[in-house]
């Protein structure tokens, strides 16, 4: 297999929070987490709101600096002393899909000026190419050309995710930040959104850092799968073999919570309790706090990462017992 694309090695981010009077504690929103991404794949990031996913998809693309920790874009590091200029080398490479597609887009500025600004930032384009190259842009997300002269608020809620995802392939990236592009969007209009994502991929040869918090949409699109959780990843799978055989406490209890409909079933909470406050986190696995399988060892030692199959790694306390008992 060839080279990732995307290296991630122990990436953390702490964030200064001030409480009161006093000097201002650390918050550790993203703690070492690590993850490859080759060419074409998608990998889905997925968990509770919190758990760190958009900061860890920031940082990918430079909107947010790491606190420590290796972050390697097609061969670069992003993550030292040198990661603005590295991540400028790149910068044509990759690109973000923002949540809100309202917010994203300048309410005055026409759809032709928001499509066309990366352009205009990489200069070098005639009037006539710059004009080209956005109609292309619309009819490839299925727009009409028609409505390059026309203002955000003249769209509707897909419309602008789509003039979003145009402008993002403005430069023709190899690698795309997909922050929760669809969770914004009535259930219809996601299907079409993530088809749309699919087809570009299968066009463009696009890899996806994917990050939402709902397990059906991620089934759809990802090739592998990442559950995170208070900042850490704690299961990383092959989607097929996570949502066959989800190892990790919490990947069950969030597949559990996933709605089906069966008359008269009731949904299944996500997890009992709350996550905890990441200004103080519990010792030990920080999920043994809502975990109905905690043991002694998860309230204090930190679970390892350890591959249970070929592919298949978590961080649980559980699976390490079981390979105690075993050997």
């Amino acid at each position: 297999m060839s080279e990732p694309i995307v290296q991630v090695r122990e990436l953390t981010k702490e964030f200064p929070v001030a409480k009161g009077r006093h000097k201002p504690v650390m918050l550790r929103a993203v703690n070492r987490v690590s993850f490859d991404l080759h060419a074409g794949m998608t990998l889905g990031l997925v968990g509770e709101s919190g758990s760190g996913k958009s900061t860890t998809g920031r940082i990918l693309v430079g909107l947010t600096n790491a606190s420590s920790g290796s972050v390697k874009l097609f061969g670069h590091e992003i993550a030292g002393a040198n990661g603005t200029r590295a991540i400028q080398a790149v910068r044509h490479r990759l690109q973000f899909v923002f949540q809100d597609p309202h917010g994203s887009l300048n309410p005055r500025m026409r759809i032709a000026d928001a499509i066309a600004e990366p352009l205009d930032v990489a200069g070098g384009m005639s009037r006539q190419d710059r004009t080209d190259r956005v109609h292309e842009l619309l009819e490839t997300v299925g727009l009409p050309r028609g409505y390059a002269s026309r203002y955000p608020h003249e769209f509707s809620g897909g419309q602008r995710q789509r003039i979003g995802i145009a402008r993002a392939l403005a430069l023709r990236p190899d690698f795309i930040v997909c922050d929760e592009p669809v969770s914004a969007l009535d259930v219809s209009i996601q299907a079409q959104v993530v088809n749309l994502l699919l087809d570009l991929q299968q066009q463009m040869g696009l890899s996806y850092l994917f990050i939402a918090h709902d397990l059906a949409v991620v089934r759809t699109i990802s090739t592998h799968v990442a559950v995170m959780y208070a900042g850490a990843i704690v299961e990383q799978a092959e989607r097929r073999e996570l949502y066959r055989a989800p190892a990790h406490p919490y990947t069950q209890a969030l597949l559990a919570a996933v709605p089906r409909m069966t008359p008269g079933r009731r949904a299944e909470a996500a997890a009992a309790g709350e996550m905890p406050s990441l200004l103080s986190p519990p010792a030990g696995c920080i999920f043994h706090t809502r975990c109905p399988h905690a043991f002694a060892p998860c309230r204090v030692d930190v679970p390892a990462m350890r591959e249970i199959t070929p592919g298949h790694a978590v961080a649980c306390h559980l699976y390490s017992a079981a390979a105690s008992q075993a050997a």
